[in-house]
């Protein structure tokens, strides 16, 4: 399983010859001028929310690529709308696609389309594929819906945020990844904007104190499990 980050929240996952993306806010983020959407693979995109910041590129490059938009049922329903093909979801379930199965877990946020109209509810996804299994958390708060998670599935990585303010910070996500029993971590929705501007030295050095790997990458770069 290899996991690509294209900043603020956007990943790029690749299991086996199928391409994930995660929540695309590329063309809008500055930081992430250097990548192209034209040239990405997708076959997935899911969304955990609605708003601007993790919806901005789905249309475009799911009519690029054709790709199949995972979400819950209010976030699907609007991409119908506009003829690219969907698989609603909420939460608690779970579905098998052809690169494993994956489950729409709670999230504590908001959620609307730029317009102000109603996106569904917030939510998370728990993927297992490759024998390996991740959990992308989304925009959230430390919830205790977390704990159920290692009750199920036991976690290789968990992506979490960390840029406070809109979402958990960095305190939070370290006992975030104390509920889902996960010490390997990759810090997503962070710099993009100054609300959530963080200090990476001191965000790792609290991981490494609680003897936990926080990953940061760069824009563009890349980790295999």
């Amino acid at each position: 399983m290899k996991i690509t980050f294209y900043g603020h929240a956007s990943l790029g996952i690749q299991v086996d010859d199928v391409h994930i993306l995660v929540d695309p806010f590329i063309t809008a983020n500055p930081k992430a001028s250097a990548i192209d959407i034209e040239q990405l693979k997708a076959d997935y995109i899911l969304v955990t929310h609605a708003h601007q910041d993790h919806i901005v590129d789905v249309e475009a490059i799911a009519k690029h690529t054709g790709a199949v938009v995972v979400s819950n049922f209010e976030i699907v329903s609007h991409f119908e709308k506009l003829g690219i093909e969907g698989h609603p979801m909420n939460h608690g379930g779970t579905w098998d696609f052809e690169f494993g199965s994956v489950k729409y877990v709670n999230a504590i946020h908001t959620s609307s389309f730029p317009d102000g109209s109603y996106g569904g509810q917030p939510g998370g996804f728990v993927i297992e594929g490759e024998r390996k299994n991740i959990y992308i958390a989304g925009d959230t708060a430390l919830t205790y819906d977390m704990k159920l998670i290692p009750l199920q599935t036991k976690l290789d990585l968990a992506i979490l945020p960390i840029g406070d303010n809109f979402t958990m910070g960095i305190d939070d996500a370290i006992l975030a990844s104390d509920f889902v029993e996960c010490d390997k971590v990759l810090g997503y929705h962070y710099d993009t904007f100054g609300y959530i501007e963080i200090d990476h030295e001191v965000a790792k050095r609290k991981f490494f104190e609680k003897n936990k790997d926080l990953m940061l990458l760069e824009i563009g770069d890349f980790i295999e499990l």
